[in-house]
């Protein structure tokens, strides 16, 4: 019988998610990665994934569907190559998006390490997107999720070969009332718990806060002005504005005004129109390619640059260094350096980069 080490963050995804490997004859270990506590992020509610609550919920579940469940403490990895990292971006004008990060580093590295040290023989994640094979090309294929508003295929582009291989995401044929709808039947009492937010470390979704309680600097306040230099008003330190931000601003003005540009050198944030948030091209870096072998000339696909936008057409060129230039038929709304562009041939994930 295969045995599957199942990624258990007490919510209602990953819980059907371990009964739906349960039933299909695996071996299944239900497991919580603990990231981070409640006291290091400086938060005492009890909604994020690593709260007590949620481990509990998680252990629950297992017990109710006859599976063994574990803690892995995973927080000195996470403090480093996500909330370490997330911070570093944002002082050096990048927006990071640190599940990613977390997926990267934590679900499909570490999480992948205890799978061969248990013998395990697949890791399961409660995503929406599916894994699949091409019998042509002798490759693992990652895929959109079949409820396209739940899909999670852009922050899975890093999955290696090796990690396709060994990797079971039930979820992507389902929709998420079916899923809700299979918790309920089954009595978990994750049935109805809300979904866990973006970014778990920040709760309250205040990065700039977070960051300064965090690290216990103070970032200064600067000036906002136009692109041609011409003052606007005082801005509350550059971190806490990110590329397309219309809220917040405070700046009375003729017209409504965006965050265009952030010029850390002077600690100015830019101000301008919507049309100036619009690019025709991006070079993106730490290229993987997914579904297909890296491409030695131009090729045409759909490219992502945020989570929740729409797929664009456009040209991608192969690069040196793993890097690859995009020229987007139509110009897209605020590309943002440290997002990721992720690209697309259809429902095909073809692969993916960090936005420069």
């Amino acid at each position: 019988m295969p045995k599957a080490l199942i990624a258990m963050s007490g919510g209602v995804d990953s819980s059907v998610a371990a009964l739906l490997m349960k039933q299909s004859g695996f071996d299944c270990t239900g497991v919580n990665m603990r990231l981070f506590s409640n006291e290091d992020i400086g938060d005492d509610g009890d909604k994020s994934c690593c709260s007590l609550d949620s481990i509990e919920d998680a252990r629950s579940v297992c017990r109710r569907i006859g599976i063994p469940f574990h803690v892995f403490n995973f927080t000195d990895t996470f403090k480093e190559k996500v909330i370490d990292k997330f911070i570093l971006s944002y002082e050096n004008g990048y927006t990071p998006n640190p599940c990613i990060d977390c997926n990267r580093y934590l679900k499909f590295s570490k999480l992948f390490q205890r799978m061969e040290e248990l013998s395990c023989d697949f890791v399961v994640t409660g995503h929406y997107a599916r894994v699949g094979y091409d019998e042509k090309t002798g490759r693992y294929i990652l895929s959109k999720a079949v409820d396209t508003k739940k899909d999670q295929s852009y922050v899975l582009y890093n999955l290696t070969q090796e990690q396709l291989s060994h990797l079971k995401l039930p979820l992507g044929e389902y929709t998420k009332p079916e899923i809700r709808e299979i918790a309920e039947q089954n009595g978990f009492v994750t049935a109805s718990k809300s979904d866990s937010q973006d970014i778990c470390f920040v709760p309250d979704g205040d990065y700039g806060s977070f960051i300064e309680r965090y690290t216990g600097k103070k970032y200064e306040k600067g000036d906002f002005t136009l692109s041609d230099g011409t003052f606007l008003g005082r801005h509350e330190g550059i971190i806490r504005y990110t590329l397309g931000q219309r809220k917040g601003l405070g700046v009375p003005y003729a017209h409504r005004l965006y965050v265009t540009g952030k010029d850390f050198e002077n600690n100015r944030v830019i101000l301008g129109t919507e049309d100036d948030l619009y690019s025709s091209y991006l070079t993106a870096s730490d290229v993987n390619w997914v579904s297909i072998e890296k491409p030695t000339s131009p090729i045409r696909a759909q490219v992502k640059v945020r989570y929740s936008q729409s797929q664009a057409d456009a040209l991608i060129t192969p690069l040196d260094d793993n890097r690859v230039k995009v020229e987007f038929d139509t110009p897209q709304r605020a590309v943002t350096k440290g997002q990721a562009a992720v690209f697309y041939d259809g429902d095909l994930v073809l692969g993916g980069g960090m936005i420069e």
